[in-house]
């Protein structure tokens, strides 16, 4: 694996950016039937908004926290909806996890989803089964770990953690959900994908793409 750099992370957020936009109407469709409809669009705002904010930056001046830093707060000016200070966090926390570094290695980008899920946990007080985005982010920091810790390369870790994020995000329409908006529709809300965890697939496999 070549090493990962600023340029490489600009050119993740690009695909995340473009990943999410093609997935707005379906995520928004999913959020209609147990919250707001709007999730699609404020994910759509959010990234493309941090993407906007990386191409005006100068990346061989730079390291990757300060361009992850720059990505969350463009993420958080942009969004009000609650996915605004989950995912700023989630980038916050991951521009902690790679502080120093020049070039992240195979274990940099690992600790790096590791950091942003348990950010989105932190800030959202969510724990799994409760019908969360943690019910996809969560599984596949932890597959991603111990495929990397079991040898793997990074190319099959994220592959991993894409695998469980799908996992997670699918078995959200047997769970009651427990946090939000959502949770006003108790048994109302079984038999339905939670939004945030169906956006958190869509991330993670942006990422899985762009970083191979």
């Amino acid at each position: 694996m070549t090493a990962i750099g600023t340029a490489e992370l600009k050119t993740m957020f690009v695909a995340i950016a473009a990943a999410i936009e093609a997935d707005k109407d379906r995520l928004c469709q999913l959020d209609g039937v147990i919250g707001d409809a709007d999730h699609g669009i404020a994910m759509a705002l959010g990234f493309n908004a941090a993407r906007d904010a990386l191409a005006a930056l100068d990346l061989v001046a730079i390291e990757p926290t300060a361009l992850l830093n720059t990505a969350a707060k463009s993420f958080l000016n942009a969004v009000g909806a609650s996915s605004g200070p989950l995912y700023a966090t989630a980038l916050m926390r991951a521009a902690a996890a790679v502080k120093g570094k020049a070039t992240l290695a195979a274990d940099d980008v690992i600790a790096m989803v590791q950091a942003m899920a348990q950010g989105i946990k932190d800030r959202g007080k969510a724990e799994i089964g409760e019908k969360t985005m943690i019910d996809a982010w969560q599984p596949a920091a932890e597959a991603a770990a111990a495929a990397h810790a079991a040898g793997k390369s990074l190319a099959e870790s994220l592959q991993a953690a894409l695998t469980a994020a799908e996992r997670g995000a699918e078995a959200t329409k047997d769970m009651i959900a427990a946090k939000g908006r959502s949770s006003r529709l108790g048994e109302r809300s079984l038999g339905h994908i939670d939004p945030g965890a169906a956006s958190a697939v869509t991330v993670i496999g942006a990422m899985r793409s762009s970083l191979n």
